[in-house]
């Protein structure tokens, strides 16, 4: 079992960055593959940003692209999201998820409950 527990939503202004943290918890979180998801109100979730357990390979979903970058430290048990030049369109709530495999679909073992984005224009 793994635990996820995200942070470091908020309000912020369009053009603006947060940097998403999720700290995992329980089973050898550096043996994971871990995902980025968002979810807008009325909307499915959508495919962020996912990275190999070591950090060699990521991937993003066409709205991250050069904008977004994800990274983790296993030192810490923790993946981060950077969000730069925020538009009011990423406001949703963005979740992280653990599996052993590297997915960009929803197909993952594990999610956190999730961190609240809203971007003002």
């Amino acid at each position: 079992q793994v635990q996820l527990v995200e942070s470091g939503g908020g309000l912020v202004q369009a053009g603006g960055s947060l940097r998403l943290s999720c700290v995992a918890s329980g089973r050898a979180f550096s043996s994971y593959s871990m995902g980025w998801f968002r979810q807008a109100p009325g909307k499915e979730r959508e495919f962020v940003a996912a990275i190999s357990w070591s950090g060699g390979s990521t991937y993003y979903g066409d709205s991250a692209k050069g904008r977004f970058t994800i990274s983790r430290d296993n030192a810490k048990n923790t993946v981060y999201l950077q969000m730069n030049s925020l538009k009011p369109e990423d406001t949703a709530a963005y979740y992280c998820a653990a599996d052993n495999r590297i997915l960009t679909s929803k197909e993952y073992a594990y999610w956190g409950q999730g961190t609240q984005v809203i971007v003002s224009s």
